[in-house]
């Protein structure tokens, strides 16, 4: 395997790991805006208040995306597997 092609695929598994994380991540911090905005609303100054709305939203969230996670992350391994298995003996 040359190094260009393991700098390749080292950079699309990056990216696909942004790409998978990016929905929960997103919604963690939308909701985390939306709660801070409130309490300054509020006054109310609990920081455990924020910890459940969290992991609420991103529990169904990921619920949510699941499936295209789990097709994208097979997509993502069979084109692995397809286009490196040549080029092991390289």
């Amino acid at each position: 395997m040359s190094p260009d092609l393991a700098a390749d695929l080292s950079r699309e598994a990056l990216l696909m790991a942004l790409l998978l994380g990016t929905p929960v991540l997103g919604a963690a911090a939308a909701i985390g805006l939306i709660v801070s905005l409130a309490q300054a609303v509020t006054q109310l100054q609990d920081q455990t208040l924020s910890f459940v709305p969290k992991i609420a939203v991103m529990a169904g969230v990921t619920l949510l995306a699941l499936p295209w996670m789990i097709q994208t992350a097979c997509d993502y391994t069979t084109a692995l597997f397809q286009n490196v298995a040549p080029n092991l003996g390289t």
